[in-house]
């Protein structure tokens, strides 16, 4: 198997009067992620470099190109890297970086790009519940923590308070038969048994209620 694709996302937070919001494009319906809503971000070319400096060079340049705004890249605060699980169709090793948004007017292609929204975490979360719109696990999960903080301030000061967290994802399949996504710390991740007694860090995709848990 080959090794999954370095990349990079930049999550974008902004206050406003409803609380914390983040920007959220929707990508269109071919290639990876097609037709999901998610951070701006994309592959780390050869010419970035290696390791996070890479990463950086590679969300600065990407949220340009995707949501037509200029991001100081000593903004970026690293927060957590996510790698998927072997089954994934296409693996990006994504770097997630947390930063306030910053002025400009935010513009798409219409082509890779199709849309655009600024939403609360919460917000996001209901959506995907009801329907409309599609997330992938590492999105769902960075909301939820984002849900947690009211501000741009006290959400980038956890952030920075890091540590960064590594998520390698490994995905199961509960006997009510919804897949969950397994990550370090829970008594599945190693043992694979979802029903076993013990911590939980988990992500039950259920259809119509998404529930991610940790303990």
């Amino acid at each position: 198997m080959p090794p999954p694709i370095p990349a990079a996302t930049v999550v974008l937070v902004r206050d406003s009067d409803d609380g914390l919001e983040t920007l959220m494009l929707r990508r269109n319906a071919h290639g990876a992620f097609g037709g999901m809503w998610v951070f701006p971000g994309g592959r780390v070319d050869p010419g970035d470099g290696e390791d996070e400096d890479g990463a950086r060079r590679a969300a600065v340049r990407e949220t340009v190109e995707e949501a037509s705004l200029v991001v100081d890249p000593s903004a970026l605060v690293p927060f957590a890297h996510w790698t998927p699980p072997p089954v994934a169709p296409k693996r990006f090793a994504t770097w997630f970086f947390l930063a306030p948004a910053p002025a400009g007017i935010v513009a798409v292609d219409g082509s890779e790009i199709h849309e655009h929204i600024w939403v609360t975490p919460a917000g996001a979360m209901k959506r995907r519940d009801a329907g409309e719109i599609e997330l992938a696990p590492p999105t769902f999960v960075t909301l939820h923590r984002l849900s947690h903080f009211g501000d741009v301030a006290s959400a980038l000061k956890d952030a920075a308070n890091g540590p960064v967290e590594f998520f390698s994802t490994k995905v199961m399949k509960a006997s009510s038969g919804e897949p969950v996504a397994v990550w370090h710390g829970d008594v599945a991740y190693e043992g694979e048994d979802l029903d076993a007694a013990g911590a939980r860090h988990r992500l039950a995709m259920v259809r119509d209620a998404w529930a991610y848990e940790r303990s």
